[in-house]
């Protein structure tokens, strides 16, 4: 039988050119795979994975080849002989950033998982659930400790708001994201590497969860951070606000454990503003300072006769215990509030054998604050839970000058106040009263007023009127240079993983301070929701280059071949393409977005609307504007005039400049027809 030449002829490699080098790849190979293994450039892609068949839809990868009729997307073109390959020109980028403006013109789904944005500190929710779910148990906690360094804390205390905003609440109830969480931390363990020292000195004020997760994230960084804590060990209100049977001991100082892993250093006992000063850190040698002292001091009730014997805040009692071990309580025991601290401040005061515990809420059980779950842990404990009821006085037994009772309000909701909550409102001739031997006020913490108190004027930080420290909430720096604010100091009591969130965020910031001498702030992050956002605004004003969602449903649509900035291709709304050449420069670098507002500012009276599918058919139609309220335009904040492409389908000039528009509009407002400016 006779045999096939080809079968013995060699494969010989294909020769070509690509950016004007000369390579060579074997037979078969497409011009994507070429560049990627011979690190030639870097083509960007959305449809391709190594390993698959090639798909080519989404034109990322365009590349220009000679005597090619068009681009070729260089994820289906095979190599051949004396191909001429160009994968990077003016032309090239146009048009992928047309693709990608295809790709993007009406992207309806999430960007990132709803627990993720729901997270303060933007933990990767639905990522570390996937690896979880495959048992990569390491990785998974490697992901979480990305964003929380407090992983096994969390696991027992987070307030969940990932779960809130669960997609499977749609269906039945949210997965058990901080379960998951509690269990990975608890079945793996990540020891993190740090970068190289950068000889750089942090001090951290605070040992809470915003102090160690700063101090977590700087050494990972390099820098040395050292923690001063006004307390004997670390933890803050995780130690001492929060009871053990509830964060066991043993977990948090595993969380601890870790971060000091590090090489952080620690001064226990230290409180700022009574063994140290601001300006005695800097003499130290520090080179930053992150303030987070927290808000460790309860409020008092502010009701008549609380100076009686008996009554205290509920984060004193917390913390004696966890100082001092459980008291002795007899008789009954009130606590005032409905959040957390109420409810650890009851079930503690059961475990103390007090005969009879009662917390007074002043609101109904559905808006209490607490964890639900514990609520129902402590009656089950046999705490009596009296909501709508307010105290108005404390009254003391004549003889000892001890706390006898409480005498109370009931109260009745009205409007929401600021919390979003019903107010709640005394009813008239209702008053009663509750006898009991001790108190516990949890109506609310705050700051330290002394922390300050031995600096000069011009060295301390500013403090708002609730006692907070005044903080920019994108790199948390104060107004004294090099000195940055976190967690309940500055927002008050909040989460746990808000002060988490806080810490990583001012790391970021210091990180960045310490390497270059400024602060800057992060980038905004565009992140597309799959949401219901309620009803369209009553006039939506938008500048529009695909025919999306958002121009679909606007009553205003400034027709962006007006807006054409610069050179490039652009969309029909046929979906076709059409180039455009650059029309004019935003006179004073203003926005298409600040454009707009300063137009709507001037609009004095209603014109009749057109809808803007009559204006895509009618080329003699100019788009009006409708507005009864001028303030109620609506200009996407994420419009750039530099991003404007539009159609020519109506046949408009595409050669437009600002004054033109500007004078349309005028002409528009006063009555004034002007065909074709538009």
């Amino acid at each position: 039988m006779p045999r096939n030449a080809d079968a013995d002829r060699p494969h010989l490699p294909v020769e070509l050119t690509v950016n004007g080098r000369a390579v060579a790849a074997p037979p078969g190979q497409t011009i994507l795979e070429l560049v990627r293994e011979q690190h030639l450039d870097t083509v960007p892609t959305l449809c391709h994975e190594p390993g698959h068949p090639p798909f080519g839809s989404c034109f990322l990868c365009v590349v220009e080849v000679k005597d090619a009729r068009g681009l070729l997307p260089s994820c289906t073109t095979r190599v051949r002989d004396g191909m001429e390959v160009v994968t990077r020109s003016d032309r090239i980028t146009r048009a992928r950033k047309t693709a990608l403006a295809l790709l993007l013109s009406d992207h309806y789904a999430d960007c990132a998982c709803p627990g993720q944005l729901a997270c303060p500190a933007g933990v990767d929710v639905q990522g570390y659930l996937g690896l979880a779910k495959l048992g990569h148990y390491r990785e998974a906690l490697r992901l979480i400790r990305e964003r929380n360094p407090l992983p096994v804390v969390c696991g027992r205390v987070c307030v969940r708001k990932c779960e809130a905003a669960c997609r499977r609440n749609l269906v039945d109830e949210s997965v058990g994201i901080n379960q998951v969480k509690r269990f990975v931390s608890g079945h793996a363990s990540v020891h993190p590497e740090r970068l190289p020292p950068t000889g750089k000195r942090v001090a951290v004020v605070g040992g809470g969860p915003a102090g160690l997760s700063c101090a977590y994230y700087l050494t990972l960084q390099g820098h040395a951070a050292t923690i001063h804590e006004a307390m004997p060990r670390l933890g803050g209100m995780l130690r001492y606000g929060i009871p053990a049977y509830r964060l066991p001991r043993e977990e948090l100082d595993a969380d601890i454990d870790v971060i000091l892993g590090l090489g952080v250093e620690v001064a226990c006992n230290r409180r700022l503003g009574r063994e140290f000063t601001l300006r005695g850190l800097r003499e130290e040698g520090f080179h930053a300072i992150f303030l987070a002292p927290g808000a460790p001091l309860g409020k008092k009730l502010g009701v008549p006769g609380e100076d009686a014997r008996g009554i205290e805040s509920a984060l004193d009692f917390l913390r004696d215990t966890e100082l001092h071990g459980p008291r002795r309580l007899h008789g009954k025991v009130v606590v005032v509030g409905g959040g957390n601290s109420a409810v650890d401040a009851a079930r503690t005061a059961v475990r103390c054998g007090a005969e009879e515990v009662t917390i007074l809420y002043r609101r109904s059980r559905k808006e209490m604050p607490a964890f639900h779950e514990e609520v129902d842990a402590a009656e089950q404990e046999g705490v009596r839970l009296a909501t709508l009821v307010a105290p108005v006085e404390a009254i003391r037994d004549a003889a000892t000058g001890r706390l006898a009772g409480i005498r109370c309000v009931r109260m009745e909701l009205g409007e929401p106040d600021r919390s979003g909550r019903r107010r709640p409102l005394p009813v008239e001739g209702s008053e009663f009263e509750v006898p009991c031997s001790f108190a516990f006020s949890a109506v609310g913490q705050a700051a330290d007023p002394d922390l300050f108190s031995r600096e000069p004027e011009d060295g301390r930080p500013a403090v708002g009127p609730p006692g907070t420290i005044e903080a920019d909430a994108a790199t948390m720096a104060c107004r004294l240079a090099g000195v940055f604010a976190g967690g309940d100091a500055v927002n008050g009591p909040a989460a746990v993983i808000d002060a988490v969130a806080q810490g990583r965020l001012a790391a970021e910031a210091i990180d960045g301070y310490l390497r270059t001498g400024e602060v800057k702030r992060p980038d905004p992050a565009f992140v597309c929701r799959r949401d219901d956002f309620g009803p369209v605004p009553e006039t939506l004003v938008v500048a529009d280059y695909c025919w999306t969602r958002t121009a679909r449903a606007a009553q205003v649509v400034f027709p962006a071949s007006t807006l054409a900035e610069t050179d490039g291709n652009l969309v029909r709304f046929d979906g076709t393409l059409c180039p455009v050449e650059k029309g004019c420069s935003p006179p004073g670098g203003r926005t298409t977005a600040e454009m707009i507002r300063d137009l709507a500012r001037e609009i004095g009276c209603a014109l009749p609307l057109v809808r803007p599918d009559a204006t895509r058919t009618d080329p003699s139609r100019t788009p009006a504007i409708s507005l009864a309220d001028a303030g109620r335009i609506l200009v996407p904040r994420t419009l750039d005039i530099r991003k404007i492409r539009l159609s020519g389908k109506a046949g408009l000039p595409v050669r437009r400049s600002y004054a033109t528009m500007n004078e349309a509009v005028r002409s528009r407002l006063a009555g004034r027809e002007m065909r074709g400016a538009f």
